[in-house]
């Protein structure tokens, strides 16, 4: 998980085993690898192996250290010490897209305030193919340690880009040829959406939905059809079936 430069000073930790292998295998500067005195295991074994590789410095310390270092966050026994997390720029996203040789596919995510949500969002991101996040830079979670450890070390491979305005970037975005659609009770059936155009995907906030500025510049409504008797989904796992349509109809069996 990540400590960012807000909740650390000029610290920015990552926390836990799996996390830790993750920004390991990636290009992320890395400055030191803490770990837990007398751990073995496969995965400690791959994370030594990892470092030395990097040759990045390993310092083996005591299980009060880790947790002093990260205040009582479920370390797992190593703590790695990066260089501080870099949002992306919209062009970032867009050559995400490029790089892949396909129609770009970005969530836009409207004040989503549960940093769980925002974990699980980044890594259903990355497991469907999506391009890129944007969220905005006010009443919204940011890439904070929970948001990092939810995401399973797919923070690492998602960029997520920061806007001030979501309203004017998105009206940048339409004419850079995306087509924004978002969720709403009233939309469309999500089955009947065609997912093959270059897609901005609007979740909203977890209470309020899309705020009714950046629902005025949707070019579509979606709704997800529901039998039960709670007439909602979490904000992820609502993100996460939208997210699957469009890898379901942009790689057709």
């Amino acid at each position: 998980m990540t400590l960012n430069l807000e909740e650390q000073g000029e610290r920015d930790l990552i926390a836990g085993r799996l996390p830790a292998i993750e920004v390991l295998k990636s290009e992320r500067d890395i400055n030191k690898v803490f770990l837990q005195e007398g751990l073995t295991g496969g995965k400690i074994t791959e994370i030594v192996g990892l470092g030395k590789e990097r040759q990045v410095q390993l310092q083996f310390v005591p299980k009060a250290k880790l947790d002093t270092l990260v205040d009582g966050v479920n370390h797992q026994g190593v703590v790695v010490a990066v260089s501080a997390y870099q949002y992306a720029t919209i062009d970032d996203l867009f050559l995400a897209a490029k790089a892949k040789n396909e129609d770009p596919f970005f969530l836009i995510l409207d004040g989503v305030e549960d940093p769980h949500n925002l974990g699980s969002i980044i890594r259903s991101a990355d497991a469907s193919g999506a391009h890129g996040i944007i969220i905005p830079k006010r009443r919204a979670v940011g890439l904070t340690a929970t948001v990092a450890k939810a995401s399973t070390g797919a923070i690492e491979h998602v960029p997520v880009a920061r806007v001030t305005n979501l309203v004017q970037t998105i009206k940048e975005l339409k004419e850079r040829g995306i087509w924004f659609y978002g969720t709403d009770m009233k939309g469309q059936d999500y089955r009947k959406w065609d997912t093959t155009l270059p897609i901005g995907l609007v979740i909203g906030n977890e209470g309020k939905g899309i705020s009714r500025l950046v629902k005025e510049q949707m070019d579509g409504m979606l709704t997800i059809p529901m039998t039960g008797h709670v007439q909602s989904l979490n904000a992820s796992v609502a993100s996460s079936l939208l997210m699957y349509e469009v890898y379901r109809g942009r790689n057709p069996l």
